[in-house]
């Protein structure tokens, strides 16, 4: 679906994608909130019929679900340049930080471990429940919205295990320089943990090139997919170093074998797996990652910077205040605007024909591949008016 761009569409056919999102097509509702909810494909909705099709005529076919699970972990793998070995499935980014930090060892010289003041509130909280182990947490400051590579300096020493830099501040959808991150973890011994949930989809990731340790991210937000599915990157020359005690019996080499007694680790990073994985969700959250490596995570970036740039000079002409960076090449495709009450605002808006996202001071306008000027337009337009005084 490629066509020539001009001066305001994308490389690729933006009115064959529109077609195939049943909300826009419609006319119902304008989404403006990836960075809380991907609207449904006609290709999400076939692969959850394809699922229920598969239960009620087969009533129980774990070879087919197994393999969906399987692919869906090769459609990540692809996002971010890795091997599928180099995959494990959960339910939630939360649940997945939970099973690298019970992989790590509290007892010993390395107890710190670094936490950006951007992270969202569940991995923070993941990392401050690790103090009832041993573990000893610095925090690099967020100021003005964004955080700085050196902002890690004088944090990160020789007695840190891990630095956890989110890619994407859910905030206001600052971009942190992760490569630059994981370098300055690498250089003092320490692992460098990342959390994409708010880039991955809208921004090219490639872990080969970062030097990542570990890059979570579930599926319901950029990764046009539904909650209760999130999917983890283990760098394989860490692998074997690493015993999750929250584990289950697809962590083992043959979860198949059913032997209570024996605890033997998957050689890959399934040793990260844990229990019976969300099919489902696995079919749903395969055909989205499908639908962005079609399209090409590059150009989507592409457009939604000129999406971002649009909504940044958009706001300014209004007299909004922008919360965070006004640069849009340092930002995923979400722009946030701050309000007194965000949640009124939201409501307000959704009555007005737009999908934003509130969150605490501020309200968010994430526009994806989908998403047009008029879009935008419409958008700011609905927010400048849920503003005004009634």
């Amino acid at each position: 679906m490629n066509s020539s761009a001009t001066p305001g569409s994308p490389t690729y056919d933006l009115a064959a994608w529109r077609k195939r999102i049943p909300i826009i097509a419609s006319g119902a509702l304008i989404p403006m909130n990836n960075c809380s909810q991907a609207p449904q494909t006609d290709a999400t909705r076939a692969a959850a019929e394809r699922y229920l099709e598969s239960w009620n005529s087969s009533g129980m076919d774990w070879e087919a679900w197994m393999t969906e699970v399987a692919l869906a972990k090769r459609e990540f793998a692809t996002l971010i340049n890795a091997s599928p070995d180099d995959i494990a499935v959960f339910s939630s980014v939360s649940e997945a930080t939970s099973a690298v930090a019970s992989a790590l060892d509290f007892t010993g010289s390395r107890r710190r471990v670094v936490v950006s003041e951007a992270e969202f509130p569940s991995v923070g909280h993941v990392w401050l429940a690790q103090q009832s182990r041993g573990a000893q947490l610095a925090w690099a400051r967020v100021h003005a919205g964004e955080i700085q590579p050196d902002a890690y300096d004088g944090l990160i020493d020789d007695e840190t295990v891990l630095v956890s830099a989110c890619h994407g501040y859910y905030l206001n959808g600052f971009v942190q320089d992760v490569a630059e991150i994981a370098t300055r973890a690498h250089a003092h011994g320490a692992l460098a943990y990342v959390d994409a949930y708010q880039t991955l989809g809208a921004v090219p990731m490639d872990v080969q090139a970062t030097g990542v340790d570990f890059l979570a991210s579930g599926n319901l937000k950029f990764l046009m997919g539904v909650p209760g599915i999130a999917f983890l990157y283990v760098r394989p020359e860490v692998v074997a170093r690493f015993h999750p005690t929250v584990t289950g019996w697809f962590g083992r080499s043959d979860p198949f074998a059913f032997d209570v007694k024996k605890l033997d680790w998957s050689a890959s990073a399934s040793r990260f797996d844990s229990g019976t994985p969300p099919v489902i969700n696995a079919y749903i959250a395969r055909a989205g990652m499908e639908i962005l490596n079609e399209i090409g995570v590059a150009k989507i970036h592409a457009w939604n910077q000129r999406l971002t740039q649009r909504l940044i000079e958009g706001g300014r002409t209004r007299g909004f205040t922008l919360h965070g960076t006004s640069d849009a090449s340092r930002k995923t495709a979400s722009t946030a605007f701050v309000v007194d009450d965000s949640h009124t605002i939201e409501h307000a808006m959704l009555t007005r024909g737009i999908i934003a996202s509130a969150r605490g001071p501020v309200i968010r306008l994430a526009p994806h591949f989908y998403s047009s000027f008029e879009d935008v337009d419409r958008a700011l337009d609905a927010l400048a008016s849920s503003l005004a005084p009634a």
